[in-house]
């Protein structure tokens, strides 16, 4: 059986590496300017949409779905990350430069909210003397109304997010595409075809 093509493996380990890496800097320096719940001045803000670094600890999953579930999310994160690399490097999806790119991107998404979903960050809240198991958020956009009153308020987001939502898009997007063995039993008939009518012009002007 072939091994998986070593620039494959180079790709993403650059890429899980270097995502997990901006991850987990960004968050420090956002909580590290701003403190635990807190945030600057709204540096876009218009009728349309308004943009500002606000800090937020997030204890469920993408959404704020599953609050107070933050260990779970870690046992499911840590098998994730297993299946990937299964996948990846026994099944052998990485001879594909498209999945290794997206698992990639779901790699190093999965590892950095992983790490703050184990206490890793050192963040201890008041009445607590253990770092809390919550993922730290800091991106916050909200849509048309005022700040008080906003139309949408999207939920509070950190890189770690970003680069799921990337892999899963292009997971999805992959998904539609015709395998590679259809395409062949498509193409087969035409080139089939084509020595037939060759050889039927040949006797045409033997004729």
């Amino acid at each position: 059986m072939a091994a998986v093509p070593r620039n494959r493996i180079c790709l993403y380990v650059a890429l899980t590496v270097g995502l997990l890496v901006l991850d987990l800097w960004s968050k420090d320096v956002a909580f590290g300017t701003f403190g635990v719940r807190n945030g600057g001045p709204w540096l876009a803000d218009n009728s349309v949409f308004r943009f500002r670094f606000f800090t937020s600890l997030n204890e469920g999953a993408l959404w704020g779905m599953g609050q107070g579930f933050a260990w779970l999310f870690a046992a499911l994160s840590i098998g994730a990350f297993g299946a990937i690399l299964w996948f990846l490097f026994v099944k052998k999806y990485a001879d594909s430069l498209w999945l290794t790119t997206a698992l990639g991107f779901v790699s190093g998404g999965t590892l950095g909210n992983l790490y703050d979903r184990l206490g890793m960050h050192g963040i201890i809240l008041p009445g607590s003397d253990t770092p809390v198991s919550a993922v730290r958020d800091f991106f916050h956009f909200q849509f048309g109304g005022t700040p008080d009153a906003p139309a949408f308020d999207w939920a509070i987001f950190n890189v770690a997010d970003i680069c799921l939502v990337t892999g899963a898009i292009m997971l999805m997007l992959h998904s539609f595409q015709q395998p590679a063995g259809a395409e062949a039993a498509a193409d087969a008939p035409a080139e089939k075809s084509v020595p037939a009518v060759t050889r039927s012009a040949e006797a045409t002007a033997g004729r």
